[in-house]
């Protein structure tokens, strides 16, 4: 098979290029037009490409990008290179993506995971509490809960957006995957009350940290 060009995927993507889809992409902050599952299929066909994901990922148009996570190589993308990538990601599904698809895979995921979470940017912090979550869920040995639950009661409540999000998410984590904290992780959510009010779909789980984390424990209980 002839190696696949920037230019030929780029006119691709454009060939993908829904009006519609567009404009519900950008009410989320996320400027392309390209159906995820259309985005998944390209991938599907061009399989991992390193080199390829590289040239996309610096044509800096969001749709190339999303495509250049998916395939990349993860393990193969230095430290530094990593963190450059996380700061140039401002579209959230970008964002979302490289720290799910491409940094959680990565060897230098823990050395972020410290890095970020203590950055000034919120969004940088924000990628931080994703990897720390993960550490919850996944490795919590070393970590330090009680802690993490001090800076989520001092600084849930007035951070920004994308950041908020992540630590609320850890918030419920911790309350899911450990019993001895759980009373207290749903003393600061019922207290702070992030996400109370977020607009669920019926059938869904609410971002509500206490209804989460009850919700996902009396599944556990009753599996």
């Amino acid at each position: 098979m002839s190696e696949t060009t920037v230019a030929e995927v780029m006119g691709e993507l454009a060939a993908l290029e829904d009006p519609k889809m567009r404009a519900a992409n950008e009410k989320r902050g996320d400027d392309h037009g390209v159906h995820l599952s259309k985005l998944r299929a390209v991938a599907k066909r061009l399989k991992t490409q390193q080199d390829l994901a590289r040239g996309l990922w610096a044509t800096g148009n969001t749709a190339a990008r999303l495509l250049a996570l998916l395939i990349c190589r993860p393990k193969a993308f230095e430290q530094d290179e990593l963190d450059t990538m996380l700061r140039e990601s401002r579209a959230p599904k970008v964002h979302d993506w490289l720290v799910n698809y491409v940094v959680k895979k990565s060897p230098h995921a823990e050395e972020l995971r410290v890095k970020w979470t203590a950055d000034a940017d919120p969004v940088a912090a924000s990628a931080g509490w994703a990897l720390t979550t993960e550490r919850v869920a996944k490795k919590p040995e070393g970590l330090d809960l009680p802690g993490l639950l001090d800076t989520i009661e001092a600084e849930m409540k007035d951070a920004p957006d994308r950041l908020q999000w992540a630590m609320n998410h850890c918030l419920a984590q911790i309350g899911i995957e450990h019993p001895e904290h759980r009373a207290r992780a749903l003393d600061i959510g019922e207290r702070l009350e992030v996400l109370k009010d977020y607009p669920t779909p019926p059938n869904c789980t609410s971002p509500f940290a206490p209804s989460w984390i009850n919700e996902m424990v009396r599944r556990q209980t009753s599996a």
